[in-house]
């Protein structure tokens, strides 16, 4: 089932429920969707890392959102963008623990020969495109860090 059939799936469901968050949370996805959509192109869908690519963007627009209302002492901003982020996170394949990511930051630092911050560009691309839809890059690059200094 592609991803716009499990979002209406979603939204029907979430519609009989009278669940606002999770109806705003998808169609925040279908938008999404159909605008991308209409920037490539008619006829042509997406591919699959296509949509993990804008989904995870979805769930860091609010994570970030949700981050700057709290430094800003706004609870009551943060709490429907986190609400959201976790209905929307639930589109994306399973997220991988630190640990897990942290395995392949050690691998691919040994394969590349990476010695220091100088080398940080070139384990980040390659861990990233491994781990494409698994991780968020802000938890890549923090792993990244930590092992290259």
């Amino acid at each position: 089932m592609s991803l716009q059939q499990r979002v209406m799936e979603e939204m029907k469901t979430a519609m009989k429920a009278k669940d606002t968050v999770a109806l705003e949370s998808l169609r925040a996805i279908k938008s999404a969707l159909l605008m991308a959509q209409t920037e490539t192109g008619a006829g042509a869908g997406l591919s699959e890392d296509e949509e993990v690519k804008l989904v995870q963007k979805l769930v860091k627009q609010r994570k970030d959102s949700a981050a700057i209302y709290t430094e800003q002492g706004r609870a009551d901003l943060a709490e429907p963008e986190l609400a959201q982020a976790a209905v929307i996170e639930r589109f994306l394949p399973e997220q991988l623990t630190e640990e897990e990511i942290e395995k392949v930051v050690v691998q691919t630092i040994e394969s590349v020969g990476a010695s220091g911050m100088k080398d940080m560009g070139k384990v980040m691309g390659i861990v990233s495109q491994e781990l494409a839809g698994q991780a968020d890059g802000k938890t890549i690059s923090n792993i990244v860090k930590r092992k290259l200094s």
